[in-house]
């Protein structure tokens, strides 16, 4: 796991070329079909050679859950188990790595009513006013989210309205009743964290420019055209996506493009790291040379043990 652009994908092959192992994308915007070159899919010919379970499951339309990610990695896990093989999870959704390690609160199903109550009054206020509500009821999950992030913002006040109980209360009963070792796996979990955050910013921006010149927003044009798409599906509302939709929308410049997108990409890996420092795990810095092969020795002790 780690921020994106901190070379997960690249030390992922690099271990699947000398060991044995099965890769589970942890990504919940590669779960998008057609989503390739915002998401940084792995291209036709390194998914030939190496196959990435849990990449273009759904359409651009629909949702997609903690709970389903848990279900579909256990049932990849198994599968790869099954064969004699190592499952190796690669991916920067910090939430689905700590919802498949601790499991989910139980937590009351979606209410279509109540979300578009809710969706009607973020119309009217904006999100930032939603979560500035969710701040005075509950401050610890507001601290989590950006005034923006309306899809957790909203599943916030649901909650909240449905049970009477906040997000961070109910997680907080789970941590004391949860069992301490849900996974039936023995588990090596290995952080890529760069030691200068410079550099990372500097390899954010190096990527978000690539993925312009590759064509991101004519990857958009197509997706609005081919699909029913909105601004405020989690697809579209993906980092990338959500500032080319803008774009497009006439809400942001064409000349703002890069910069803004930029900018977005580096907040995200904020709270990727934000993640990291609270999971345990081996940590290593990807800017160091010697990083892949001391990941090679880890996981070679890890299944000799």
């Amino acid at each position: 796991m780690g921020p994106t652009a901190s070379g997960k994908t690249a030390l992922a092959l690099a271990l699947a070329e000398r060991l044995p192992v099965d890769i589970v994308s942890v990504d919940s915007a590669q779960v998008f079909r057609d989503l390739d070159i915002g998401t940084a899919k792995p291209d036709a010919a390194t998914q030939e050679r190496f196959p990435h379970r849990l990449i273009d499951l759904i359409s651009p339309e629909q949702r997609y859950s903690a709970a389903q990610f848990c279900a579909d990695a256990l049932r990849e896990m198994a599968a790869s188990t099954e064969r004699g093989r190592v499952p190796l999870l690669v991916g920067g959704t910090m939430l689905y790595f700590k919802a498949l390690a601790e499991g989910l609160a139980d937590l009351p199903q979606a209410d279509p009513a109540l979300r578009a109550e809710i969706d009607s009054d973020a119309a009217r206020r904006g999100w930032p006013a939603l979560h500035a509500e969710l701040a005075r009821l509950d401050p610890e999950t507001a601290a989590r989210l950006q005034p923006n992030d309306a899809q957790r913002i909203q599943r916030a006040l649901e909650v909240l309205t449905l049970t009477g109980r906040t997000l961070s209360a109910l997680f907080t009963t789970q941590r004391t009743t949860q069992r301490t070792d849900p996974l039936p796996y023995r588990v090596l979990t290995l952080a890529l964290v760069p030691g200068e955050r410079a550099v990372l910013h500097e390899r954010i921006a190096q990527r978000f420019a690539a993925m312009l010149d590759a064509g991101l927003v004519a990857e958009v044009e197509g997706l609005r055209q081919r699909y029913r798409l909105s601004a405020d599906l989690p697809s579209m509302r993906s980092v990338g996506y959500r500032q080319v939709w803008e774009m497009l929308e006439g809400r942001l410049a064409s000349a703002e493009l890069l910069e803004r997108g930029v900018f977005a990409t580096r907040q995200f890996a904020k709270r990727q790291l934000t993640w990291l420092r609270r999971m345990p795990a081996e940590t290593l810095d990807p800017l160091r040379q010697e990083m892949s092969g001391r990941a090679l020795e880890l996981v070679r002790r890890f299944l000799g043990a």
